[in-house]
């Protein structure tokens, strides 16, 4: 077993094998399976090719001999730096095969990033591009390689100068490779944390296998063509279904370059797309696009994730876009709560749906950890089949992010509806102490993104003598709005308007661009916050 990994307690894993949950199959096994079932269906659509299930698994079948040569073997982690490429894929595919586990790097971090994964990890090599988006990658790979001397190899897709070229080991002989225990560690995703330093989560083979096709069961995706316009090391685009679902399944998996409707429009109706997954901002702005160049959506289902995705806004795209809906809270750490196909729009709407697994254990307590009833809002507890027992090599923060007995603390406020469906009120943290009261930010950016004029929002808290903190609303204006002003007084009319009390509304309007991201793609409100006080000295 690999040391720093938390297991389930042999119990608990026997039951979860017993209901069937977790087969004793390696991801790289259900891939292979796939090959044989139909080698010469295409698997993966990037923007430079595509390529059959025969030949993505006869690639990673090279990569992975290739990697046995380097050393790179059972346990061993490396670093996977790739954009949405089909060599992720090879890459990825080859890893699982041979035990190695990827750990996923977000094309966006740069080398303090790479640099923590490395280290944090105990990474022995890095995958990454020669050039991306304008970066040299081989430049932070030789600044990471000698900030992290455990980092013995460095692999480069491209023009490898005097690394590794990733195509020389592509074309290594395929060999046979030992079998890979399916309740190993398959591969380390990032936590999605806005302070401190990302951790490393440790998903199994047997946890996300099961993850990848409970979710696919539960959305209706069989064979499907899924796409891929947020980055795949995200385990939304990654496993839930994401791009290993398609695998999976017997599908196909479309990698786009970018998000933007200009570049997936077209991809989605020459591919044959059925399903997407999409942060907020992204699918309202796929909203917009919609009205001045239309896209057939019809088949397609989006995925829609965040708890200030309220109501108005997903029914506005769900009319824009002419797609279906399904309302999705997931952490990579584990839990997921979906809608249902056949769920109505009231839930699907106002609702992030059911978890995925019988088995999904979900709390809601106070401060105290006292169970809350159905209707009260707590923090959210969750434990279950695909829920991790621990981060990777985190000893004493996972004293503080479980519970004695296994529960995980996911620092989301949450509470139940009658009928077991989960709503999503924001973080424990992200509260706002306005006027004697504790406002929840998510709460009232869910109000302002209902404006016409806002496309995306975020509201922080900042010091004031008099109000304990002022409530400050950063808002991003749609594409019809410029010219068009926007005041405080009309977003507090409109927020006001819609029920909201007196004491949640905003005191501080301020129009930016764009809203500034963490590497993990969250709202950085930290930057946020500390660019209006900047300001204000």
């Amino acid at each position: 077993m690999l040391d720093g990994f938390v297991p389930w307690p042999p119990d608990v894993a026997d039951r979860y094998r017993r209901a069937g949950y977790w087969k004793g199959l390696s991801l790289g096994q259900y891939l292979a399976d796939g090959a044989a079932r139909h080698p010469g269906r295409i698997a993966a659509v990037d923007v430079h090719r595509r390529v059959t299930y025969a030949q993505l698994a006869d690639e990673a079948a090279g990569i992975a001999a290739g990697l046995l040569d380097l050393g790179v073997g059972r346990h061993d982690r490396v670093v996977l730096h790739l954009p949405n490429v089909i060599d992720f894929l090879s890459v990825t595919v080859a890893l699982f095969g041979i035990g190695a586990i990827p750990v996923m790097g977000l094309p966006g971090h740069r080398r303090d990033e790479i640099l923590h994964l490395a280290r944090s990890s105990g990474a022995v090599a890095y995958v990454g591009p020669d050039r991306f988006q304008g970066f040299d990658h081989r430049v932070l790979a030789r600044e990471v390689r000698a900030a992290a001397p455990g980092l013995r190899h460095v692999v480069i897709a491209g023009h490898a100068e005097e690394f590794t070229p990733l195509s020389a080991l592509a074309r290594t002989a395929p060999r046979e490779l030992p079998p890979v225990d399916a309740s190993e560690v398959a591969l380390l995703l990032l936590s999605g944390g806005t302070t401190g330093t990302p951790k490393l989560i440790p998903r199994t083979h047997d946890d996300y296998a099961y993850n990848i096709l409970e979710c696919a069961k539960v959305v209706g995706f069989d064979g499907g063509v899924y796409l891929a316009a947020n980055p795949v090391p995200h385990n939304a685009a990654l496993g839930c279904p994401g791009v290993l679902g398609a695998l999976l399944t017997g599908g196909k998996a479309v990698l786009a370059a970018n998000p933007s409707p200009d570049h997936v429009f077209p991809l989605i109706e020459r591919e044959g797309v059925t399903l997407t997954t999409l942060v907020p901002a992204l699918a309202l702005l796929w909203a917009e696009a919609a009205q001045l160049t239309p896209v057939d959506m019809s088949r397609v289902t989006v995925q829609v994730g965040s708890s200030k995705f309220g109501p108005a806004a997903v029914a506005r795209v769900g009319r824009s876009l002419g797609c279906r809906l399904a309302n999705v809270y997931g952490i990579g750490e584990g839990l997921i709560t979906h809608t249902r196909m056949d769920d109505p729009p009231e839930v699907v709407h106002g609702t992030e749906g059911r978890a995925l697994s019988p088995d999904d254990e979900i709390r809601i307590v106070d401060g105290d950890d006292n169970d809350l009833p159905a209707g009260l809002t707590g923090e959210l507890l969750t434990r279950g089949p695909y829920t991790i027992r621990g981060y990777f090599a985190a000893p004493e923060h996972n004293r503080r992010s479980f519970t004695a007995d296994g529960f995980y603390r996911t620092g989301d406020l949450a509470r139940m509806t009658e009928d077991g469906n989960v709503v999503i009120e924001g973080r424990i943290k992200d509260i706002i102490h306005h006027l004697g009261e504790k406002v929840s930010a998510e709460e009232v950016e869910g109000h302002v993104l209902t404006h016409p004029l806002v496309r995306d929002t975020a509201v922080v808290g900042v010091p004031d003598d008099e109000l304990d903190e002022r409530l400050c609303v950063f808002v991003v204006l749609g594409a019809d709005a410029p010219g068009r002003p926007l005041s405080l007084r009309a977003v507090r009319e409109h927020i006001r308007d819609r029920g909201l009390a007196s004491y949640k509304l905003p005191d501080e309007l301020i129009v930016v661009a764009d809203l500034p991201r963490t590497p993990v793609g969250k709202i950085d409100k930290k930057a946020l916050r500390e660019g209006r006080l900047l300001q204000h000295r």
